[in-house]
């Protein structure tokens, strides 16, 4: 069973439609991102999945459950970070904590030590006193502590130094190798390839790509630079290869897909030098939002 099922989900405020139907597949267990700017639809979708907005038509399920009507039995099992994260600036970090387990009905004390540690947290000090980093990281605790089994994270490393923002990786790959479901928005590619199983694109309230993450390395475009012998190259390329520049030494240009034709190619002509960078999911995801892209995908 999927943690998070969607079907031609649809969201409207009066005549401005949000959401164009929607099918959104997020697998138990996996580390999935969920990308996209600003505007393109990832918070409203996310507020419905946690049922604080209902949907204007389509289906939803989460661990199994009609969000809007099993919601507040639902949220106990989320462990869910906002884009725009806000706190009780007169509570202490610990008192913070411990209100949200009050009203989950939990006892995560143990978990909120570790994880006080693991961040690097002063428990003690009142919000209010908090920097942007620091409220994230308490931020971070309430979606964690309690074990939830869906995790929804909005720009889970926003404001956190590197070294922090390790420390969150390993978390969320721990959460899923113990059965636990990450979905997470994010403008950070790199983020997204170095954790992500799962990878959903979308765009202007449409989905536009949905897949493995190996699956979008084989589509994302490899960077190619060639300097040639003495007898450069004049003829045509292969199919698929963009040329972005020639010089009298050599082109440079990209390549979509499987190497081999290139390599194919390449045999064929007197080559000095070659690099074949490794693929680019930013380009990938640039592609993805041209308006060429979209009206292929119509």
């Amino acid at each position: 069973m999927d943690a998070v099922s969607t079907e031609r989900l649809r969201k409207s405020y009066q005549s401005c439609r949000v959401l164009h139907g929607i099918d959104l597949r997020v697998p138990t267990g996996s580390l999935y991102g969920f990308l996209g700017p600003n505007g393109a639809g990832k918070t409203t979708t996310i507020r419905i999945l946690l049922g604080l907005l209902h949907a204007s038509g389509g289906r939803v399920t989460v661990l199994g459950r009609d969000p809007w009507r099993d919601g507040a039995s639902l949220r106990a099992d989320i462990g869910y970070l906002p884009g725009e994260l806000r706190l009780y600036d007169r509570l202490t970090g610990r008192a913070t904590l411990a209100f949200f387990d009050a009203a989950r009905r939990r006892d995560s004390r143990e978990e909120i030590s570790r994880l006080a540690d693991a961040l690097d947290l002063d428990l003690t000090k009142r919000v209010r006193y908090y920097s942007r980093g620091m409220k994230q990281k308490l931020g971070l605790m309430v979606a964690l502590a309690h074990h939830p089994q869906l995790l929804i994270l909005d720009e889970p490393s926003m404001s956190l130094d590197p070294l922090v923002r390790e420390v969150l990786l390993a978390e969320l790959r721990r959460a899923a190798s113990e059965g636990r479901t990450v979905l997470f928005s994010s403008h950070s590619l790199s983020e997204v390839e170095q954790l992500c199983d799962w990878v959903a694109i979308v765009r202007e309230g449409r989905l536009v790509e949905q897949s493995r993450i190996e699956s979008l390395r084989v589509k994302a475009l490899r960077r190619v630079e060639v300097v040639f012998g003495e007898h450069r190259a004049d003829g045509p390329v292969p199919d698929g290869f963009r040329v972005l520049r020639r010089s009298e030494s050599g082109i440079v240009g990209s390549w979509p897909g499987p190497v081999e034709p290139l390599l194919s190619w390449l045999a064929g002509q007197q080559v000095q030098d070659v690099t074949i960078s490794p693929p680019d999911l930013e380009d990938l995801f640039l592609a993805y939002y041209s308006d060429k892209a979209v009206e292929d995908r119509a």
